[in-house]
């Protein structure tokens, strides 16, 4: 019999089932013993003022390794993302070299067998993420990749991304989308329109992200096959979404913290920081993805959590590397930017990622008795600043420093373990 070794104690419960109060007895078997009032264990983690939720989710990471450790690496990605309450993370293919083979998924879930977090990998659609010939996805599927993408590029040949549909139906996987026409985009590095024309930085408009998601909706159309688009920006990519849900599709879809958060005035500064893929739009846009997350039509909130050195990003801005930092800060912003009942906010990070990503038998799931002990402990009160120094991965390119945010964790607990205690990564 698993035998108690610690409680959390004087919480507030918030999971799909609703919200109660009550303590959480976890067990040396990584699962959860009991819940109920006034608990005992030989262990207390003091939850008291705070939210005990199932664990984060994010469908949307960034790890660099295997390639470019010196930005980032699986430990130092998933102690960030134990940082940010997350227990489940989905590392993206655009390493180097791509995680288009079976032999690159075995190295990458190897890595993250002893991280802080439930580390998993997506796999490249195509060969080199070079949008010419199809991964062996079949293979890395044997290895339990359900999800599959050339983010960072979308595909363009048409009937190459039809093929792949097809075939993806057939494995029961999903194919994730970077939604961009390069021939649109291609020499853009901001968003196109007022600000890039004041700026004088060569922009991506709005349509080539909107031309790719309406043709990948038509191919979901013929094709039954499960999509899903990543990192939605602007407001036409919302409401054909919102349209295709509406008319019976199958699709998702996820939005960032970024782009509910900043709008493309903040390239004002010429700062690369505020450089990222799709690029920061406008505040009409911003609204939209707002709505499309109060509403239902966005499924999930991701952070595209994605590390580069300082020399990278101290380069002009339109020959620095995009991305930006997101899992230590996705709570935080949510919770004050967001006006979401914080219900909504927890089932946006945690288990509605977890259903779409296929992980809701270890994460997401109702804090109950038998269930993993997968948790995430916060104070949805307290207030802090952003430091990109005292964050947990080796880049510090948060948009974020200095901002004021309200919402912190706590606690992560991974399989029952502590593996950030009292606001410190103890892995």
């Amino acid at each position: 019999m698993p035998q108690p070794t610690l409680v959390i104690k004087g919480g507030r419960l918030v999971d799909a089932t609703g919200v109660r109060s009550g303590d959480v007895v976890v067990g040396d078997d990584g699962s959860i013993l009991a819940v109920g009032p006034d608990l005992d264990a030989p262990e207390v983690l003091d939850a008291g003022g705070c939210v005990v939720s199932p664990g984060f989710v994010d469908v949307h990471t960034h790890l660099r390794e295997p390639g470019k450790e010196e930005a980032e690496t699986i430990e130092t990605g998933a102690r960030g993302a134990a940082a940010g309450g997350y227990t489940c993370i989905l590392a993206m293919p655009n390493t180097t070299p791509a995680i288009d083979s079976a032999a690159v998924v075995r190295e990458v879930l190897e890595l993250g067998r002893s991280a802080p977090c439930d580390v998993r990998t997506s796999g490249a659609i195509t060969v080199g993420r070079a949008g010419e010939q199809l991964a062996p996805i079949a293979e890395m599927a044997k290895l339990g990749v359900r999800f599959f993408t050339d983010d960072g590029t979308g595909v363009q040949d048409t009937r190459l991304m039809r093929r792949a549909m097809e075939y993806a139906s057939a494995l029961d996987v999903v194919l994730a989308q970077h939604c961009e026409d390069d021939a649109m985009a291609g020499g853009g590095h901001m968003h196109e329109g007022e600000w890039s024309s004041r700026l004088g930085i060569a922009g991506q408009p709005a349509e080539a992200e909107e031309l790719m998601v309406m043709r990948d909706i038509a191919l979901a159309r013929l094709t039954g096959a499960r999509i899903h688009f990543q990192h939605l920006s602007t407001e036409g990519s919302v409401a054909m979404v919102r349209a295709a849900k509406d008319g019976g599709m199958d699709l998702t879809c996820e939005a960032t913290t970024h782009h509910f958060t900043l709008t493309d005035e903040c390239c004002a500064t010429y700062d690369a920081v505020f450089k990222v893929n799709p690029p920061l739009r406008t505040a009409d846009d911003v609204a939209a993805v707002r709505a499309g997350l109060a509403d239902g039509t966005i499924d999930c909130i991701a952070t595209d959590h994605a590390p580069h050195t300082p020399d990278a990003k101290e380069q002009p801005f339109d020959e620095a590397p995009p991305g930006m930092l997101g899992l230590e800060t996705a709570l935080g912003l949510a919770l004050t930017e967001l006006d979401l009942d914080l219900e909504e906010v927890v089932a946006l990070l945690s288990w509605r990622p977890a259903q779409l990503l296929g992980v809701e038998d270890r994460h997401g799931g109702p804090i109950i008795e038998g269930r993993r002990a997968n948790l995430c402990v916060f104070d949805p009160e307290e207030e802090w600043t952003v430091d990109a120094d005292t964050m947990h991965s080796r880049s510090r390119n948060t948009p974020y420093a200095g901002r004021r945010l309200r919402g912190r964790v706590r606690h992560t607990l991974l399989e029952g373990e502590p593996v950030l205690r009292s606001g410190e990564v103890t892995r």
